[in-house]
């Protein structure tokens, strides 16, 4: 199963917040320096993430966003459902219009089952234990944060 690109962002971005400590506030900008994607692929996805609850934003010069309590208890299969606005795991149109098989189709219902079962597998991953501090203090240290967090 592939998750969509701005799936793949929204989590990356989850992670780098989960990986700081409780209450720091990072920019979407340093968010974007460190998933190595661009700042309004990035501003997108925490609007998002925003309106899903999983992050808390604070406006200003000193501002930046922080994952809210929801967001450290989040999961990736919970999250990954928010954000998959599929309504379909296959594409289930033709040139002229929907798939002359669409109709009682035993291939789309199983994908959806096998879509599930990925998502279900992924219930039991909490976003907040996924980033390690040996793997984010030398991203952090590249955008200038300081390599203890």
């Amino acid at each position: 199963m592939k998750i969509n690109a701005f799936a793949d962002v929204s989590l990356r971005a989850l992670m780098v917040l989960a990986a700081v400590p409780v209450g720091t506030l990072l920019t979407t900008q340093n968010i974007a320096d460190t998933v190595g994607t661009p700042y309004n692929h990035v501003s997108k996805a925490m609007a998002k993430l925003r309106n899903l609850g999983l992050i808390e934003v604070e406006r200003g010069r000193t501002g930046g966003s922080r994952l809210s309590q929801a967001g450290r208890i989040a999961t990736v299969g919970q999250i990954l459902r928010q954000l998959d606005t599929r309504a379909d795991a296959a594409e289930c149109v033709a040139p002229s219009g929907d798939c002359p098989l669409i109709n009682e189709c035993k291939l789309r219902s199983a994908l959806s089952r096998a879509r599930e079962a990925f998502y279900r597998e992924l219930d039991g991953v909490i976003i907040a234990d996924l980033p390690a501090s040996r793997q984010m203090a030398p991203v952090f240290e590249m955008i200038g944060l300081r390599p203890g967090l």
